[in-house]
């Protein structure tokens, strides 16, 4: 296992590499000089060249980049444009934010979709089954933002019993609720359908088969020896949600008002804050990196029968 984890890692040091060399080209190909960006359009040319003596700039490309390159070990992605707050403590306070909210979304998707998922596999052609399908198909067709706004419309709006927006600091984790409720429906739906068929195919294994002859309670047979099979393409397709969740969901985040890393990215692209859109990529690079990682390790602790050369 540690020698499956030490070449997981560095395999993806490439893919690493790879993203930072994007981001920093496209550092150069903006239409805009950074330091007219720092200084202003009014600003002389001894103030343009002197931002560019301190930024690197005026150093040849491949050096900017392993300099790039250093300070992103380090941590350092340099400091907003509009701000001149360091990036790292721009990028923490809105991930912190998407944090939150992802945590929420990823439980409410993952209890409900998975939970449905099961039941109607087992109770397959029943009342249960044919409604948890009709609702999964009706959340995956339905617009987020249109799930959202309706939520906002019902919950806030005319009952009241919600915020129309806002983070937690203001109104508690009631916050929470409607954005993690939107942003959660549609995962939900994908796992209880891929949870239902990949129960239905492991159920009529032969080794379930051979269960049930033997004797075994239904109950045993579902939880101990079908579950966890039928787990694995469900946590393949979470890694893909956690990391989605977790990079921020521009569209949510702007309805309810919420101070997450989609909607600084979308602000910087707007602003031309270049750090902060530098950093806010490389950051959801790692994430998504990260969660492929996290998904790799735990098929083992689900089915002993897959193991790592």
């Amino acid at each position: 296992m540690l020698r499956y984890i030490i070449r997981r890692l560095l395999q993806a040091i490439p893919v690493f590499i790879g993203v930072t060399l994007i981001t920093f080209i496209l550092f150069f190909i903006a239409p805009s000089d950074p330091a007219r960006l720092i200084a202003g359009q009014r600003a002389d040319t001894e103030t343009l060249a002197r931002i560019h003596s301190t930024w690197g700039l005026d150093k040849p490309l491949p050096i900017q980049y392993l300099l790039f390159l250093g300070r992103i070990v380090r941590f350092d992605f340099g400091r907003s444009f509009k701000t001149n707050i360091p990036v790292i403590v721009s990028i923490g306070e809105r991930l912190q934010a998407t944090a939150i909210l992802g945590l929420f979304a990823f439980l409410i998707a993952i209890l409900i979709g998975v939970t449905a998922g099961i039941i109607s596999a087992v109770k397959q052609y029943s009342i249960f089954d044919y409604s948890a399908m009709v609702i999964a198909l009706l959340g995956v067709s339905a617009p987020v933002y249109c799930v959202g706004i309706i939520l906002l419309l019902i919950f806030g709006f005319n009952l009241g019993w919600l915020p129309l927006g806002g983070y937690v600091t203001e109104y508690g984790f009631k916050a929470v609720i409607l954005p993690a409720i939107t942003l959660g429906t549609r995962p939900a739906t994908y796992f209880a359908r891929l949870s239902r068929a990949s129960m239905l195919e492991v159920i009529r294994q032969e080794y379930i088969l051979t269960a049930r002859a033997k004797g075994v309670s239904e109950r045993k047979i579902i939880f101990k020896h079908a579950l966890r099979s039928a787990l694995i393409p469900v946590v393949t397709y979470a890694g893909m949600v956690i990391g989605d969740l977790l990079t921020g969901a521009v569209l949510k985040e702007t309805i309810f008002a919420w101070p997450g890393i989609g909607r600084l990215v979308v602000q910087t692209i707007f602003d031309r804050d270049l750090p902060v859109l530098q950093g806010g990529v490389i950051v959801m690079a790692f994430i998504y990196i990260l969660a492929n990682l996290v998904v790799d390790l735990s098929y083992a602790l689900i089915d002993p029968r897959i193991r790592y050369d």
